[in-house]
């Protein structure tokens, strides 16, 4: 039965399609890293978390324990985006989190480890064309461990609303005009409503003046 069962240790098949070692030499690096590269995390999952889960496969007393801990960063924001390296300084160490580790959950996500060729600077960057991972440019789910909406729908509804509100903006201030094109509303002038004085009014006030003069005089 040994050869039916996956040995849970071994790395996968997968190779960086951007480093500048060929197959062989990938194998060779693989066959001796202490390196693990981690995916599927949670972009609020933390560097110190990360630690505490790894540091259960830390053999110290004789001599391992994490190296490091590389955060995986948006290109664009420098903002965590789903992934990380681990380095021990043991070889067996991160053989023992192939084995234990990887398929476990960590903040609700099923974590991924495998062995990684070596961690070079600029490979904590996603590579995808909005700044994180390719994984989360072209996906469909709403994922709110990994940002919500792939990045790619994000764009189509971010153009959406712009269209939307160009489209407002432009409207803003005109009506439709008998079923014909479309006309700028004027504003009417504001008139003073207030009626002006005539001649009538003076004649009633010269009355009531005479008619108090009149009864003070009786008085």
């Amino acid at each position: 039965m040994a050869h039916v069962v996956q040995p849970l240790d071994q790395p996968s098949n997968y190779k960086d399609s951007q480093t500048r070692l060929d197959k062989h030499r990938q194998d060779e690096a693989l066959s001796k890293s202490s390196t693990l590269y981690i995916g599927n995390l949670s972009f609020y999952t933390t560097e110190e978390q990360i630690y505490e889960l790894f540091n259960k496969c830390a053999n110290v007393s004789e001599g391992g324990g994490i190296k490091r801990v590389i955060m995986g960063l948006d290109r664009n924001t420098r903002t965590p985006c789903g992934f990380c390296f681990v380095e021990f300084y043991t070889r067996p160490e991160a053989l023992a989190s192939l084995r234990y580790i990887s398929g476990t959950k960590l903040d609700e996500r099923i974590v991924r480890c495998d062995l990684d060729a070596g961690y070079k600077e600029g490979r904590q960057f996603g590579r995808g064309k909005s700044g994180g991972q390719v994984r989360d440019e072209h996906r469909e789910d709403y994922d709110p461990g990994r940002g919500g909406w792939g990045a790619q729908a994000q764009r189509m509804e971010a153009e959406r609303r712009r269209e939307v509100e160009e489209r407002y903006a432009d409207t803003t201030g005109i009506v439709a005009g008998g079923g014909g094109d479309w006309k700028q509303v004027e504003t009417a002038p504001q008139h003073n409503l207030k009626r002006g004085r005539s001649p009538d009014d003076d004649g009633e006030r010269e009355r009531a003046a005479r008619s108090r003069l009149d009864v003070e005089d009786r008085m």
